[in-house]
């Protein structure tokens, strides 16, 4: 198996959903002529449609394998990519982002049930959190790189970002092809044999989603991400408006906020989820949404400190906290995800977990705008509040998940023999 791959087609993904992602909106207005209410409604229309469709995902992972999934879901998106230029009718515009949209929705769950494929144990874990710092440093140049294409005359700098994704998709294709799971029967036996009681538990004999939805503990510890979801989702949708309206700082600041954040946790993502392994998933995670709920606690306070370069100092040092939390609880919290699903129907339950996150990310710009609305506090009680609660059902949770998704164990590889 060649991991090295693996990680190489993650990163070229991720520079090219860096290229696109800030300007979603912005492409289909300068290129089609529609108005920005028309793009962002048919944005979210394809957002649901793909969401409708998720559990389709989960049965295909199940069946044909995570890795085929993966590679589908990046056809789709090249495809899709290469035909933005062509969507000036919003017909075509919902055809090209429902096709974006549900190839994106499958690929959520299909990268860590393949991780799942490739390795075991705690280095699954390791394998996770690398992905997820090799996506935020990828998507960070994608950025960057996005922002010298737009200064491109005329509607030269979307289409070159449109065609650049679309090509990164194709590039990543055959890496991934490389990555072939062939350690799965060794690495993951050990990391997937929970306790026998484990089929009772999750409802017996039951198959399909089915089983899913008997899996009362599994259930339970996706209602607990869902609260945890919000607060990711702060830094980009609260963190802004906050900063500006609360603060009275300059707008340009949150750029500066998302560039220590994405730093960080290209950075540190590896480091910090090795120390993390040395406690049980459940109680690194729930710690994860303690520090989340104290940097939630600390923007709250930092309208009582004096303005100017003290402010910003502090608002730096936030920051950091909030990505340490963000760190802390990341890969503990997917580990759990993944090792407490059955071989089987490791792609179901992705799916159903992977729905938490997308449905938190579709309440939450109604529920954030509606706190900022009540005043400058009352967003940091509520993200703080749902943190907490996060964290205590995580530990109250940790008997009654498998043994093996809570206390992570080393997975020794297969040494070849020679012939």
């Amino acid at each position: 198996m060649n991991r090295r791959a693996f990680v190489t087609g993650m990163l070229i993904d991720a520079v090219g959903t860096g290229l696109y992602m800030p300007f979603s909106l912005l492409f289909f207005h300068s290129v089609s002529g529609l108005s920005l209410t028309a793009v962002g409604a048919g944005l979210t229309a394809a957002g649901f449609a793909a969401l409708a469709l998720s559990p389709l995902a989960g049965s295909l992972i199940d069946r044909l394998g995570a890795r085929r999934v993966l590679l589908a879901s990046f056809v789709l998106r090249a495809l899709a990519f290469a035909c933005y230029p062509l969507a000036h009718s919003f017909p075509l515009f919902l055809l090209v982002t429902a096709a974006t949209a549900l190839g994106q929705q499958a690929s959520a769950p299909a990268t860590p049930a393949f991780i799942s494929e490739i390795a075991a144990g705690a280095d699954r874990d390791r394998l996770l959190a690398l992905n997820r710092s090799v996506r935020n440093g990828g998507m960070g140049v994608g950025g960057v790189l996005a922002g010298g294409l737009l200064l491109l005359d005329g509607d030269l700098g979307y289409l070159a970002i449109a065609l650049l994704n679309a090509a990164s998709f194709a590039v990543a294709i055959p890496l991934i092809l490389r990555a072939s799971p062939g350690y799965r029967a060794a690495l993951s036996r050990a990391a997937s044999e929970a306790s026998p009681a484990r089929a009772t538990a999750s409802g017996g004999d039951a198959t399909g989603y089915r089983a899913v939805f008997a899996d009362r503990p599994y259930l339970a510890l996706t209602a607990t991400n869902f609260l945890l979801a919000f607060s990711y989702v702060a830094l980009a949708l609260a963190m802004p408006v906050y900063l500006h309206q609360a603060l009275g700082l300059p707008e340009a600041l949150a750029g500066t906020v998302f560039a220590v954040n994405t730093v960080l946790v290209a950075a540190l993502g590896v480091p910090v989820s090795r120390l993390a392994l040395r406690a049980r998933r459940t109680r690194a995670a729930a710690l994860g949404g303690v520090a989340f709920a104290a940097s939630f606690a600390a923007f709250a306070l930092l309208p009582f400190l004096p303005t100017g370069p003290t402010m910003i100092g502090a608002v730096l040092v936030v920051a950091t906290l909030y990505t340490g939390a963000e760190l802390l609880h990341s890969t503990p919290a997917q580990g759990l995800s993944v090792h407490a699903a059955p071989d089987h129907l490791r792609g179901r339950y992705l799916s159903a977990y992977q729905l938490s996150w997308a449905i938190a990310q579709s309440v939450a710009p109604v529920l954030i705008t509606f706190l900022l609305g009540l005043g400058d506090w009352q967003i940091w009680v509520g993200l703080g509040g749902a943190a907490l609660l996060g964290a205590g059902l995580l530990v109250r949770l940790e008997r009654r998940l498998p043994g093996a998704a809570v206390h992570p164990v080393e997975v020794r590889r297969p040494v070849p023999v020679a012939a």
